[in-house]
């Protein structure tokens, strides 16, 4: 198997380094517009192979898209990163042009490859590369949920005293400051998480998961990168070993929740064919009415998007 990262910063990086620990692919190619920067980033991850014993082979490319040729699936990290005081959406103008440029590139020389998208801002972005590549929507996905239901998991662990590993959530919705962590679903060892959490706790913590990436853009002054990069090496795995995971991902809704034509994470099934079905849960109408805020709020940013393609 063999995946390409495209995009060889931080979370790039990282994702391209869990994917060769875990050895989830035979060869994994980093790519990246820098000249020698994705050729040393993969050195290093292969020099400690070694060290950690695995046998993935990484392979850094600056800009030629020849070497990720007949890719199993590409991760897309390419674009600016957050800066303090800068929303998500400030980014859009010129990641989507990074994106669509790299979308274009990619399906160039992988054709029938599985594209999953991290560039921010998450939802637009994929909406972006959905229309550059035209890709069916079972084989073009955002990676946010994965990594806002960790940072959910990993405050409520923390509340509760527990190990990260007895928490499961799901949450639906954009990724940023209105997505929609869901209470209701959310269980440590089998026990509903509201027998355990008060309230006002579980509110509070609600909301530091909502602006859980502006919290760490205050204090490193950049974008996270270990949550994320991890957060899309488990999207390839379950692709790669065909593993059948639940898991809450971006794409664009075709009538489920009764939204169409929206990019939003909701759960569904992650296999070798990429989304091979949606989840569809039985909201009640206070979670209806925070996922349509977070469809409006995202639905918004597209038509900034579809403006700025009108205008070109």
């Amino acid at each position: 198997m063999k995946v390409s990262v495209v995009g060889a910063g931080n979370v790039g990086a990282t994702c391209a380094d869990v994917l060769a620990y875990k050895e989830i692919a035979n060869e994994i190619v980093l790519l990246d517009i820098r000249e020698g920067f994705a050729e040393g980033k993969a050195l290093d991850i292969w020099q400690k192979a070694p060290i950690d014993v695995y046998d993935s082979k990484t392979i850094g490319v600056t800009n030629d898209y020849s070497k990720t040729a007949n890719s199993d699936v590409v991760v897309i990290t390419s674009g600016l990163p957050r800066k303090p005081g800068m929303s998500r959406d400030d980014l859009i103008s010129t990641n989507a042009a990074i994106v669509q440029s790299v979308t274009e590139n990619v399906i160039k020389h992988s054709p029938n490859c599985i594209i999953i998208v991290v560039s921010n801002p998450l939802d637009v972005m994929t909406y972006c590369a959905h229309l550059a590549s035209k890709f069916p929507r079972t084989r073009l996905m955002g990676m946010a949920g994965i990594l806002d239901t960790a940072r959910y998991r990993a405050f409520l662990a923390d509340e509760i005293g527990c190990s990260p590993k007895e928490i499961q959530a799901m949450l639906l919705g954009g990724h940023g400051d209105t997505m929609v962590p869901l209470p209701r679903y959310t269980t440590v060892a089998g026990i509903p998480v509201t027998e355990l959490v008060a309230k006002d706790k579980l509110d509070a913590i609600i909301e530091r998961t909502k602006t859980g990436g502006g919290e760490l853009v205050k204090l490193m002054g950049t974008s996270a990168w270990y949550a994320p990069g991890s957060a899309a090496a488990q999207m390839v795995e379950a692709i790669v070993k065909d593993q059948k995971r639940i898991v809450p991902v971006c794409i664009k809704l075709d009538g489920e929740y009764g939204i169409n034509d929206c990019y939003l994470g909701v759960p569904v099934v992650l296999g070798k064919n990429g989304v091979e079905r949606v989840i569809e849960l039985q909201l009640n109408d206070d979670e209806k009415a925070l996922l349509q805020t977070s469809r409006k709020h995202v639905k918004e940013v597209m038509n900034v998007l579809d403006n700025m393609h009108a205008k070109a």
